[in-house]
């Protein structure tokens, strides 16, 4: 669950549904077009997080603070059986499930000299090689796929939650300005592109439970967020 915060109101947005949005946005991109996995690339955006699908249909609660467990402060235990299950998802799709494993080992990277990911990051990496063995491709091939991946998570990402701090990615910068995702170097040929992404809007509060969290969210009404990503030239 991504959580977006406000003074009075939390708008909640899925990790399933921010996925499409990063696959909508990347259609757009001028470079990837002419790649020759192009496809592959799309399916890996548009299902990056489909592993998140069973944790955002029933929300939790931290019991210390009443507040939502969103996709950063959720358990070990979740974010570890996440990404073998959306990696299994994509079945014999095994150039996209490749993306997806590298994804999982470079979001959670900074954690590599943590104990209590080592088996995390074996699980993914031996997912990634037989995905690879498969494809009957590189694992250089596999890093330059992957950048549209991250660069897609990354631009819808920063509009989803309302970063204000610049996001970095190899040499491609994503800055959030009001609604505004602007990319630099620019992707998108010059176009704007616009989006928009359902969010649940519920009262901002200490919630007792996650059945008191659930209740809110079925009962909450539905929101429209709207913006739009375009490219700058330069830093």
């Amino acid at each position: 669950m991504i959580v977006r915060r406000l003074a009075e109101r939390l708008q909640l947005i899925t990790q399933p549904d921010h996925a499409h949005l990063a696959g909508t946005i990347m259609e757009s991109c001028v470079s990837l077009g002419a790649e020759p996995r192009r496809d592959a690339i799309l399916r890996a955006i548009y299902a990056h997080d489909n592993g998140w699908l069973e944790e955002d249909r029933a929300p939790q609660v931290n019991p210390d603070t009443g507040e939502i467990l969103d996709f950063v402060s959720a358990p070990l235990s979740v974010r570890h059986a996440v990404w073998p299950r959306g990696v299994a998802r994509l079945g014999n799709d095994a150039w996209t499930a490749a993306l997806i494993a590298q994804h999982a080992i470079t979001v959670y990277d900074r954690f590599r000299s943590n104990n209590e990911w080592s088996s995390f990051f074996a699980e993914m990496e031996a997912e990634r090689k037989a995905r690879l063995e498969v494809s009957g491709l590189s694992l250089d091939d596999l890093v330059a796929d992957y950048r549209y991946v991250r660069l897609g998570d990354l631009i819808s990402l920063t509009f989803c939650t309302g970063w204000t701090d610049d996001q970095h990615f190899g040499d491609d910068t994503i800055r959030l300005a009001d609604t505004q995702v602007v990319v630099s170097p620019d992707l998108f040929g010059g176009t704007k592109v616009p989006i928009a992404i359902h969010a649940k809007e519920v009262q901002r509060q200490r919630f007792e439970s996650d059945a008191s969290l659930r209740d809110a969210v079925g009962a909450a009404n539905t929101i429209v967020l709207r913006g739009e990503v375009s490219g700058s030239p330069s830093g």
